[in-house]
């Protein structure tokens, strides 16, 4: 992933002018070693210790590429030595170091922000926008397919709960997004199918119960072969007057009702308009530029932690649920 955030801040001309890498750390420092030497960074102090690292360089900024269970101690650590710290996902291994990241940022007056960076794809916001505009009326579900034969090697193999934890967060903070309502509680099951390649939970469902009636439901897999879907899951947007279609690719099919009659009402195709904003749907590069834009103006981005441990309350409390076979209302945060 630290490759995934180099190649963003270079291939973009406003991040790389607004960015000097002034160090890599790695518990293993030869691995930083090749990083620096791939991406030219001679002068970038190696190490392995995050804050002597930061002491020598003096650096602002933090970006956190650590595995999760990692995460607290060097978002504990940057923010002590009064850095703006930018993870990535997932913010947290329990709702209680997120929670702590919270109080650390501002005891810190620094900016701790996650990389949901799927929400700065371009279908993402032109469903946001297109559920906002009304064009199939009040909003009454969200429901997102996602199945892929994933074969990562490497640490989520052995994971717990790897489909909610490392990935459906994704999908469960664009739903949250898009739909702009809060979730409220959650049923869900969680599996590991025969023939998986993981350790544990490659398989999951959820049904999420939302504020104003709405249901968000989730089904997914990354060990199932043969018909992957997109990254993005695909989706079924449904309101009180139409549906919108999206594969998570480039296709959108909506369509509303035309009629007051009939068993089954006459439909019309409508237009899903393009993103709005198109330098908001670079993914990676567009979160770093909102966190950059963050720490300059004091204007919290919308994936700051704040916001973000809403995602992960869902994530968890879906794990809670699929443990015990029960809704779980969601905890407060």
């Amino acid at each position: 992933m630290a490759k995934g955030w180099l190649r963003a801040i270079a291939e973009h001309p406003d991040l790389s002018a607004g960015v000097e890498i002034v160090g890599l750390v790695d518990l293993h420092p030869p691995t930083a070693e090749a990083l620096a030497a791939e991406f030219g960074l001679a002068n970038a102090v190696i190490g392995s210790d995050l804050g002597a690292v930061i002491d020598e360089t003096g650096a602002e900024l933090v970006f956190d590429v650590v595995v999760p269970v990692a995460r607290a101690e060097v978002v504990e650590t940057a923010l002590a030595r009064g850095c703006h710290v930018l993870s990535e996902k997932p913010m947290a291994a329990s709702l209680d170091e997120a929670r702590s990241m919270i109080a650390w940022s501002k005891k810190a007056g620094r900016l701790h922000a996650v990389v949901q960076n799927r929400r700065y794809i371009p279908g993402i916001r032109r469903l946001r926008a297109f559920v906002e505009s009304g064009a199939i009326g009040a909003l009454t579900g969200i429901h997102c397919d996602f199945f892929i034969g994933a074969h990562f090697g490497g640490f989520r193999d052995a994971m717990e709960h790897v489909l909610l934890l490392d990935m459906a967060i994704h999908t469960f903070d664009a739903a949250r997004f898009v739909s702009a309502k809060v979730p409220l509680a959650v049923y869900a099951h969680e599996t590991n199918p025969p023939g998986s390649w993981y350790r544990t939970g490659a398989s999951a469902f959820a049904i999420f119960e939302m504020a104003d009636d709405v249901t968000f439901t989730y089904r997914g897999s990354w060990c199932a072969e043969g018909a992957n879907t997109s990254w993005e899951s695909q989706w079924r947007i449904t309101g009180t007057q139409g549906t919108v279609l999206w594969d998570g690719a480039d296709s959108f099919i909506a369509r509303r009702v035309a009629s007051e009659e009939g068993f089954l009402r006459e439909q019309e195709e409508i237009e899903v308009p393009e993103a709005p904003r198109a330098e908001e749907t670079e993914g990676h590069a567009s979160v770093i530029a909102a966190f950059l834009q963050g720490v300059e103006t004091g204007v919290p981005p919308e994936t700051v932690g704040e916001d973000n441990i809403r995602s992960l309350a869902m994530v968890f409390a879906a794990i809670e649920s699929a443990k015990s076979r029960a809704r779980v209302v969601l905890a407060e945060v």
